[in-house]
């Protein structure tokens, strides 16, 4: 019982980070102004596909960062914190921020993305 609610919680983190992969990139791309008429609707489609595939593997990214640093650190430090929920979502957020970070200087300052 106890491995089952360990694989739960961590596919809770796992959608949660998949989510703030998803927003960060509609932060990135902006909305889509695309027409949805005629021909632009496969622009309008290539937007949207975009959007899902780089940020599936951007928050795939921050899941696994999360997952390796609650199971080797966090688990350890936070055993008896009654705030252990917002200690991670917080974890979560700089880890966020971290490949936030990443992302923009590997996309805009040395231009390899």
């Amino acid at each position: 019982m106890r491995f089952v609610k360990l694989i739960l919680t961590y596919l809770i983190w796992t959608i949660l980070s998949l989510i703030l992969g998803v927003s960060y990139m509609r932060l990135v791309l902006g909305p889509n102004d695309v027409s949805e008429d005629g021909w632009w609707y496969l622009l309008h489609l290539f937007f949207d596909m975009g959007l899902l595939h780089v940020g599936f593997w951007i928050g795939v990214a921050i899941a696994s960062i999360f997952i390796l640093l609650d199971v080797f650190y966090l688990r350890k430090k936070l055993k008896n914190n009654s705030q252990k929920t917002i200690i991670q979502l917080i974890t979560l957020l700089v880890i966020t921020g971290l490949i936030a970070i990443v992302h923009y200087f590997l996309e805009k300052v040395i231009d390899v993305i």
